[in-house]
């Protein structure tokens, strides 16, 4: 027996999410739930936007991290990334201050359920926000770590870093950070769920 899948509008989903216990992103019509995180993503997400936040401490750009909805409207995607930087001020969706439109940079830390999605076609749609400079994909299993960049010219430039001692410098805002200081406490032992 095959069951049909249902299909939503946004309108649906953000009635929907204001009442759901755990969070949903939402793709083209479809509410796909979000997996759990693991205690390393969490510090993995915290240890980056903690050191972001008071780098940029002063200067004209706001610091996001999970709770923050993302609107792509090219895609019809509703999504929230890991950590999320707007400079300026953020361009809300509706009419409440939960969903924005326009960031920066965007940090996701992979899992094995969403590493394929993030790595494909959740960058297509990352790429299709006219403010989007840079996108890094962190790894919680290992020292890894994939800085996508927008040139001057439109091309996305991937550069990545192995290493503990390695130093990642971001493009779109004056902002550096060693791999080891975004691994503080990841104990890989741990594996991921």
């Amino acid at each position: 027996m095959q069951t049909q899948t249902r299909y939503y509008s946004p309108e649906e989903y953000l009635a929907l999410e204001e009442k759901a216990e755990y969070k949903n992103e939402y793709r083209d019509g479809e509410i796909i739930p979000m997996p759990g995180g693991t205690t390393n993503h969490n510090k993995i997400a915290l240890n980056f936007a903690a050191n972001l936040k008071f780098a940029l401490r002063g200067q004209n750009y706001d610091t996001y991290i999970g709770a923050v909805r993302l609107w792509i409207p090219r895609y019809r995607q509703y999504t929230y990334p890991d950590v999320m930087v707007i400079q300026g001020e953020p361009i809300y969706t509706g009419t409440n201050t939960t969903t924005v439109t326009n960031p920066l940079l965007i940090v996701e830390v992979l899992s094995k359920y969403t590493k394929n999605y993030d790595l494909g076609d959740k960058f297509i749609y990352y790429r299709s926000i006219p403010e989007f400079k840079e996108y890094i994909l962190i790894d919680q299993t290992k020292y890894h770590v994939m800085q996508h960049n927008q040139t001057n010219d439109g091309k996305w430039i991937l550069t990545d870093y192995e290493s503990e001692t390695a130093l990642l410098e971001l493009n779109s805002l004056k902002f550096q950070i060693n791999l080891h200081d975004i691994y503080e406490k990841v104990n890989f032992a741990d594996g991921e769920d």
